[in-house]
This record gives C-alpha cells, sequence and structure tokens, in this order.
C-alpha cells in the first residue's frame, strides 16, 4: 500500500502580519501534481488542518476545494485528525456523512473506537484514527482519575486501542503529540509550534507506539523519525517561522508490504516565495538584484540606517522584518559598572559601543550621541524650570 502521509497545513496562517494562503494553494497544487504521478491508495494528514480553531474563509474554501478534489474526483480515502490548533468540533461536524464519499475527518476523542480498514492487494489495513486531546478530557472519556498528563492519556488511549487489535491485520496510528525519544522533555523544533500544556510535560515516549507498523504524526514542523524509522513527523509542506528556515518541506511517501514492513521516501515541495535570512551592511544589500522571496533582515551597520525597511524593501519587497544585529552579545553580563562622576559622558558612550559591538564608534555616531544626549539635557532643564 502506498500512503501520503502530510501533516501541519496550518491554512489560514499569518506570518508577520503576511496571510499565507496563496503560498499555500500554490504548494497544494504541487502536492495534487504528485497525487497524479505516485498514485496513492490513501493519503493521511495528521492535525493542524487550520492555524487556529475559527479560521478566515479563504482557508476554509482552500481545504475544502483541496479536499473535495482529492476524494471526489480522484477517487482517493482521506484520512484526517484535528491538532492543538483546530477546533475539534468544527472538523468533527459532518463526519458520518462524508465518510461513505471517502473523507474520514476525526475532530474529537471519543471512547468507541474502531479503525478506518483500507484493503490493497494483501488484505486489509487498519488505520487508528487519534485528534489531539488535552490528558483533562480524556481522563473524562475514558473514565480514569490516574490519568494526569499527555503520556498518561497517551498510554490509555493505545491500551485501549490495544483491547480490540487484530494482530493478523497490518495497523497505522494517525496521531498529534509531541513524541520524543524517551519521554524526554525537548525543544519545539519552530517557533511556531504552540506549546501542548503549560508548566507540565507534554512529552510522550515513542515506545508506546510499538503494536503499529507505522506511526504517521503531526505537531513538530521538521520531518523527522522519532526512535525508530516507523514513527515518523512529516513536517509542515511550509516555512511558518524564522526558526524554520533552514527546514527541507515537503511530505513523506509510505510503501507499506505484506508483511507490514516500510519504506519511506521524502518528497520536497518547493514554496512560490522561500523563507529565508539575508545579512549584510545595507550598502551591500541594496546593491543585490531584485528578490521575492520572504526575507528576515539583519543588519551589521555600526552607524544608524534612516527608513531601514523602506529602503530594503526596494530590493526585497516581502521583506517581514529587520533587525540590527548585536555582534558580541554574549558580553552584555560582563559590562562592569563605572562611577560616572570619574567619567565624561562620551567616555562612557565609547566604552559601552566597544564593549557591544566590538569597534570603537566613528565621528557620525558619536555626533549622533551628542545631539541626543543634549536634546534630553534640555528637555530636563526645561522641566527643572
Amino acid at each position: 500500500m502506498k500512503i501520503f502521509h502530510t501533516a501541519d497545513w496550518h491554512l489560514g496562517k499569518l506570518v508577520q502580519g503576511v496571510y499565507m494562503t496563496e503560498d499555500q494553494r500554490y504548494i497544494l497544487q504541487q502536492f495534487m501534481q504528485a497525487i497524479d504521478e505516485e498514485k496513492p491508495d490513501v493519503i493521511l494528514i495528521a492535525g493542524d488542518l487550520y492555524d487556529r480553531s475559527m479560521p478566515p474563509i479563504e482557508a476554509v474554501n482552500l481545504l475544502n476545494d483541496t479536499l473535495a478534489e482529492i476524494v471526489l474526483d480522484k477517487n482517493i480515502p482521506v484520512l484526517a485528525v484535528a491538532g492543538n490548533h483546530d477546533s475539534a468540533g468544527r472538523l468533527n461536524f459532518g463526519s458520518s456523512l462524508m465518510r461513505d464519499s471517502g473523507l474520514h475527518m476525526k475532530g474529537q476523542f471519543t471512547k468507541d473506537h474502531a479503525p478506518i480498514i483500507v484493503a490493497d492487494d494483501f488484505g486489509d489495513v487498519h488505520f487508528h484514527l487519534v485528534p489531539y486531546a488535552e490528558p483533562s478530557l480524556v481522563r473524562t472519556i475514558l473514565e480514569d482519575d490516574t490519568i494526569r498528563s499527555h503520556q498518561d492519556a497517551m498510554q490509555k488511549i493505545i491500551d485501549h486501542i490495544g483491547q480490540g487489535l487484530d494482530p493478523t491485520k497490518r495497523h497505522v496510528f494517525v496521531g498529534h503529540a509531541f513524541v520524543t525519544k524517551y519521554g524526554e522533555e525537548e525543544a519545539n523544533t519552530s517557533d511556531s509550534e504552540r506549546p501542548l500544556s503549560i508548566g507540565g510535560s507534554d512529552c510522550i515516549d515513542a515506545a508506546l507506539f510499538k503494536p503499529f507498523h507505522y506511526t504517521a504524526l503531526g505537531h513538530l514542523h521538521k520531518a523527522h523519525f522519532v526512535l525508530n524509522e516507523k514513527i515518523r513527523y512529516a513536517g509542515s509542506p511550509l516555512k511558518y517561522s524564522l526558526s524554520e528556515h533552514l527546514h527541507e518541506k515537503g511530505f513523506l511517501i509510505v510503501e507499506l508490504d505484506a508483511q507490514g514492513d516500510i519504506t519511506v521516501t521524502k518528497r520536497k515541495l518547493l514554496p512560490r516565495r522561500d523563507l529565508r535570512i539575508v545579512e549584510g551592511f545595507m550598502d551591500d544589500l541594496l546593491a543585490l538584484p531584485p528578490n521575492e522571496d520572504y526575507v528576515f533582515v539583519r543588519l551589521t551597520d555600526t552607524t544608524p540606517v534612516a527608513s531601514p525597511m523602506e529602503r530594503i524593501r526596494t530590493v526585497f519587497p516581502h521583506a517581514m522584518h529587520i533587525e540590527r544585529k548585536v555582534v558580541r552579545p554574549e558580553i552584555l553580563h560582563e559590562i562592569q559598572a563605572v562611577e560616572s562622576e570619574k567619567v565624561d559622558d562620551i567616555d562612557l558612550f565609547r566604552s559601552f559601543f566597544t564593549d557591544i559591538i566590538g569597534v570603537q564608534p566613528d565621528q557620525d555616531t558619536e555626533r549622533l550621541f551628542t545631539e541626543m544626549l543634549q536634546e534630553l539635557l534640555d528637555e530636563e532643564r526645561e522641566t527643572v524650570k
């Protein structure tokens, strides 16, 4: 069986004030082309279809059009679960009506579990859809007061599923969670990944997924496997934050054989605009050829730059953010207190500037400092009068 594993579409995502809907439409068109070329038997979407519980209408229409084309036009079943960004009720609405068309959307966690069964030449494959659910909700639904953490909740869910697991069949788990190698705390792979818990551990031990031939996960935006190659994150199809600028985005093609062994291939998706960092002096950046990428600019100029964003956008019209690079931030805590009565203001400024930037201020910088200081002193004198 050939399976497409994707996740974390985050339709309706807003990055630095820019709606990514057209970029998402562009990338999903590539996904559609891959479907035509690879002809998968089933498509898995492991949560966070939307970026928030009440997405903009453009995002809703994009998801509707995409799923309709896959399920109705291409006749390929789609199995999806809600992520922590999604509205469980919104995704769950109408799921029983859509099931006969091949769209299996599991928005809300329920006690009654029945796998979605898809057959291939070797028999049935059981897909177990587990949407994101807070431990408190799982505790209430399973009526188990011992559930206190995400680890507890997933352990009980898998135990519950395991009671009806047919050992003669192949089994695939589809979920949205923060799974780590041994359940130990790890940093998120992206700034755009919302924490799953506040003040407690949201990590889940990958060893819990041993009963399944393949585990398709969503939540972490970098594609990788956890513990072994059978437990995988597909990653997001687009870069959604500066912390993702080095990620290679795409989706996973999973081949499941008769014995349940897997072969995984990553297929890359190319955005219409990359998201990346550019760094340098303003004059050097302005000399570059025009570029349409989403860029985060780090200026290395040590002197003030007037209207930096307006100037940068003459070369990078889709620049998202601009900041001054601090050459030596590590020495901030090392700056020693200086007795101001023994050192005049300009010497204090020179010492501070040199400690932070690593070089002596030039004449223009000193002049600007002196002018600003004089304005402050004049204002202070007027206040005293």
